[in-house]
């Protein structure tokens, strides 16, 4: 079946018998089991249902006031609970009326809600291939040719693992009607009550207008339900994106195996490595040294001296615990920790900062920050809102306030690797790590001017861990933020390695941790969802894991660059043979 004309698909369950069905045969529609045309249908049967509700309460009134029992019924009151029951059975069936259909007339010609009909199906497709649609240049439209007039097809049922499309004439209608304009593609999951149907319509819509294949996204399999309102708006299918495991990782003497979704290859088994290293030397440790999400809003006065009062009204100790007690309102989580604040002429720049429990926050803290600018509305008359974020906060963005303040989870993890892992395991040594360090990391990084990127590929891991655990890709930004610090101890024999990461943004609540297969890479490591013994436990735990994981990246990749082993891993793990040979010749 062509990606062009899917709709939404069905998986064939089980071998069925064989049935014979003629090309020209008339495929009826569930409505036409109606004497009515449908509106007149509909009309009667609402009309039919209130009346009857109407007399069978009057009569029963009058028979409760006069004391007549109820059990006594007479035969007008026969015919209108008969009435009652026809009608309220037509309307319970009034968006599927083939439902009346299949029990009353003609269960034999039911297409769409018969699993043995779908033989029918498949030759009305046949039939429809044959309409005049826009078709584009990379789309398969070439059609197989149509057998002799009416002949007898003898359709097969078996076990098939590619699920059956099948396109109605009602989804016809609604695909040209978006192709046209006259159905907003974004409506459609309010229109259709069904999500997977709506992303199917807005997909073929969609090849239709860009004449492009979607064919290879994959858009069965997926609960398009889970990510209504939250997660992805106008969804035509989803992106599979492999997901490895490194570890155990050993941390605070408890074991994790990290999932990592990337498509880079080579990152996976070089984190691996790194697990290894630590592992062998006794783990690592993790330090958490705050926990606090920021929102920065935006004010601008009519004079400097304006802002400056709030400012100091802000400031002042005196004034935290009103504030503390405005922005709490907010939430059972949220806790205001400080407000710190940096004026530019007229404008006031205000840095809140808060606990958000096992949430990332984002969310939480802008609703207590809102609640504390209509409270200062009232001290404040002239302070006019430019924005709830002014980018002091700062998100998704490379800045020192994040780096020097931090934001979110500020983390410290560390290890001593044993002399003789390093050169074992990580086939180099500790003198040549340290140098190298220096060199790259630190010097290297301050002579490109780098802004947090005092590290050798902390993104990398960070990414990774991120989208397997439904955090937001995109602050991988701040969060990737690191210092690698290497040392020799122990009279030179062993490698002291730290990652020092001031801004770790993540949760287990909310957002993109909810949907399935995130879901099981937090349950994998143990923090899905709240944690029930402490508020904000399981999101700090994972915050352990990310520093603990970047610990791992480093100290593996920072080995291959010692023993120049990076070209050659890449290129074995990186890299088809074919690939290999072709560059080589």
């Amino acid at each position: 079946m062509e990606a062009g004309r899917r709709s939404w698909t069905k998986p064939v369950q089980s071998l069925k018998p064989t049935k014979t069905v003629s090309v020209d045969e008339d495929l009826t529609k569930a409505s036409d089991a109606l004497p009515l045309p449908l509106h007149l249908s509909n009309a009667v049967f609402f009309t039919l249902f209130f009346s009857a509700v109407y007399f069978l309460l009057s009569h029963w009134r009058e028979k409760i006031r006069t004391s007549t029992p109820l059990s006594v019924v007479t035969f007008s009151e026969i015919i209108a609970i008969l009435a009652f029951v026809a009608s309220f059975i037509y309307l319970l069936g009034f968006f599927g009326i083939d439902f009346v259909q299949s029990l009353i007339l003609r269960p034999q010609t039911e297409v769409w809600n018969s699993e043995d009909d779908d033989e029918v199906a498949d030759v009305l497709l046949r039939k429809k291939d044959a309409r005049k649609v826009p078709c584009g240049q990379a789309l398969d439209c070439s059609l197989p040719p149509l057998p002799p007039p009416a002949p007898i097809v003898t359709v097969q049922k078996v076990l098939d693992e590619n699920p059956v499309t099948v396109l109605t004439e009602e989804d016809e209608e609604i695909i040209k009607s978006v192709v046209a304009g006259t159905t907003p593609s974004y409506s459609l999951e309010s229109k259709l009550g069904d999500c997977k149907r709506a992303a199917a319509i807005r997909r073929e819509a969609l090849q239709r207008l860009t004449g492009k294949s979607l064919e290879g996204l994959p858009l069965d399999g997926f609960d398009y339900e889970s990510i209504l309102g939250q997660c992805c708006e106008m969804p035509v299918g989803y992106v599979q994106i492999p997901v490895g495991i490194a570890g155990p990782l050993l941390i605070n003497g408890r074991e994790y195996s990290v999932p990592m979704a990337t498509t880079e290859g080579c990152l996976v088994a070089s984190t691996n490595r790194g697990c290894k290293a630590i592992h062998l030397s006794g783990g690592a440790t993790s330090t958490l040294l705050r926990d606090g999400m920021t929102r920065a809003p935006v004010v601008r006065f009519g004079t400097a001296k304006r802002a400056a009062d709030l400012k100091l009204y802000l400031e002042d100790p005196d004034n935290f615990d009103t504030l503390a007690v405005v922005f709490n309102r907010s939430s059972r989580f949220g806790r205001l920790q400080g407000i710190k604040c940096a004026i530019a002429g007229k404008n006031l720049y205000l840095r809140f900062t808060c606990t958000t429990g096992d949430a990332m926050g984002m969310n939480m803290v802008s609703k207590g920050v809102q609640n504390v600018l209509d409270f200062l509305q009232t001290d404040f008359p002239d302070m006019d809102v430019m924005g709830i974020s002014g980018n002091f906060c700062s998100d998704k963005k490379p800045a020192a306030v994040n780096w020097i303040e931090g934001r979110g989870k500020s983390v410290v993890c560390e290890a001593i690797i044993k002399g003789d892992v390093v050169r074992k395991v990580l086939k180099t040594t500790v003198e040549s790590l340290v140098e190298l360090n220096m060199l790259k990391n630190l010097t290297g990084s301050a002579m490109a001017g780098a802004l947090g990127g005092f590290n050798a590929h902390a993104s990398n891991i960070v990414t990774a861990v991120y989208i397997a655990t439904g955090q937001d890709p995109a602050q991988n930004v701040e969060s990737s933020h690191c210092i690698t610090m290497m040392e020799a101890v122990n009279d030179g024999k062993d490698l002291h390695i730290s990652v020092t990461m001031p801004s770790i943004e993540v949760g287990t609540v909310g957002g993109g941790t909810q949907l399935a297969s995130q879901s099981a890479c937090l349950n994998l490591l143990g923090v899905k969802g709240a944690s029930k013994e402490s508020a904000g436990a399981n999101s700090r735990m994972l915050a352990a894991v990310v520093a603990g994981a970047v610990l791992a990246g480093e100290l593996s990749l920072m080995s291959a660059l010692a023993a120049g082993q990076l070209v050659k891993s890449h290129m074995k793990y990186n890299r088809s043979n074919k690939d290999v040979s072709k560059a080589s010749s």
